[in-house]
């Protein structure tokens, strides 16, 4: 079956977003208990492209469905879970790429970001699936929570939207954005 890509981000309405994360059909891999431990011989590299045995995966199609299967546990190392095999994948950063950002509002007027991945998945930054920040004042690097304890890093161009946006909103000596009613701030903690 061929891979047919979301529409862009731009185009879609705030219902037509969450359409699109409710019609993304994930494994249920937080049920499964695998027997079997191994070793993927994967490496999701820090700009976001996927390798196995060394040789980069070039279908979307792939990534999209290995993604899908993707956890991190609460130790930080990640892993492609299956109902009977769990295999350790090397993540450099975080396994997901934020590539693009738009703000919509909802029924009662209030923001929601909504971010597109690497993946072609979408996510709706909220009390589910909060913003974080690291890094320093000078070089600060921007995650959001995806599903199973994974994340994704905001690219150079999606934290610029994000700051741009958060110019206009918030107050710049205490930069801090509201999505689906939860304040996340854009600092970097000391």
């Amino acid at each position: 079956m061929p891979y047919t890509p979301p529409p862009e981000l731009a185009s879609l309405s705030l219902a037509q977003l969450a359409a699109e994360v409710e019609a993304r059909r994930i494994p249920p891999v937080d049920q499964w208990t695998p027997a079997e431990t191994g070793d993927s011989e994967m490496r999701i590299a820090r700009d976001g492209r996927w390798f196995h045995q060394g040789g980069e995966i070039k279908r979307p199609a792939m990534v999209r469905a290995f993604s899908a299967l993707l956890v991190r546990e609460a130790d930080g190392r990640h892993w492609l879970k299956t109902p009977f095999q769990r295999l350790s994948i090397e993540v450099e950063d975080a396994a997901f790429l934020a590539t693009d950002m738009e703000v919509r509002h909802d029924g009662d007027g209030r923001p929601v970001l909504a971010f597109r991945l690497n993946s072609d998945d979408l996510v709706l930054c909220g009390p589910d699936n909060p913003l974080r920040v690291a890094g320093t004042a000078e070089l600060p690097a921007f995650y959001i929570a995806v599903r199973h304890g994974t994340e994704a890093r905001l690219n150079r161009s999606t934290y610029g939207q994000l700051i741009d946006y958060a110019l206009t909103v918030s107050d710049a000596d205490a930069l801090e954005v509201t999505s689906m009613g939860a304040r996340f701030a854009l600092a970097p903690l000391a």
